[in-house]
């Protein structure tokens, strides 16, 4: 018997995607599946989840890791719409109830290392900005992972000189966090994408990651299912559990 895993927003495309690696993935065995009418506690409780995947909306997925929690699984997160804040009080929660579990903005491997080396670069070239692309059905902007990059490039990058520019029509210049701008993109066609970019003296230096299809998310949520079962506390980001 492997590891007992309930998916949470089983009707979506991440979803649908999460279950069929689960069911393929020897050591994870598949007992649930809960869309948004679902008591999802009690289906915590009736299918013995040892681990539950969330992908559901930036809406609800605040009061989701909460009822996780609270019935004692393993969240496994990768809806966005969590703030750094919300991070760090779900992360005291499962500290004091010794719950490993993971809140991970972007489930790809290739993303995890291009936020990595992106945050080396940093460190040499401090004037950089972000453009991140998703699909018209994305809620929130800007996504998680971009987020996440601007605060793994803000950890390492030195002080720049902030140029004062005229925005002829606000929010030109997009979205500040940590002081590193971030251009939201919402197209249909588009999966998820991030481009990282850097400004030097006489050249730029560009990081993309493209997913073209979803089940680039899913080797990383099956190394997730079976990682948080070693942990005692909840880690942010996939980059702590490789």
């Amino acid at each position: 018997m492997g590891i007992r895993v309930l998916v949470n927003g089983a009707n979506g495309r991440m979803g649908q995607a999460c279950i069929k690696a689960i069911m393929n993935e020897p050591g994870l065995v598949l007992v649930g599946e809960t869309v948004r009418e679902d008591d999802l506690a009690a289906a915590i409780k009736n299918s013995k989840a040892q681990v539950v995947v969330d992908f559901t909306n930036a809406e609800a997925v605040l009061k989701n890791v909460q009822i996780i929690i609270e019935a004692g699984a393993h969240p496994v997160i990768g809806t966005s719409g969590l703030l750094l804040d919300q991070v760090k009080q779900f992360q005291a929660q499962c500290d004091k109830l010794k719950l490993g579990g993971i809140i991970a903005p972007n489930f790809s491997l290739g993303v995890v290392l291009m936020m990595k080396y992106a945050q080396k670069m940093a460190k040499y070239f401090p004037h950089v900005e972000i453009i991140e692309m998703h699909h018209d059905g994305k809620l929130d902007s800007p996504s998680g992972t971009a987020l996440r990059t601007a605060e793994m490039l803000a950890e390492t990058r030195s002080a720049t000189e902030t140029k004062h520019s005229r925005e002829t029509i606000p929010g030109a210049r997009g979205a500040s966090h940590h002081q590193i701008p971030i251009h939201a993109i919402r197209l249909p066609g588009l999966v998820a994408h991030e481009q990282i970019i850097f400004g030097g003296t006489g050249e730029t230096l560009t990081l993309r990651h493209d997913s073209i299809d979803r089940v680039s998310f899913m080797p990383g949520v099956c190394l997730a299912c079976k990682k948080v079962m070693t942990l005692d506390t909840l880690v942010y980001g996939l980059e702590h559990i490789l």
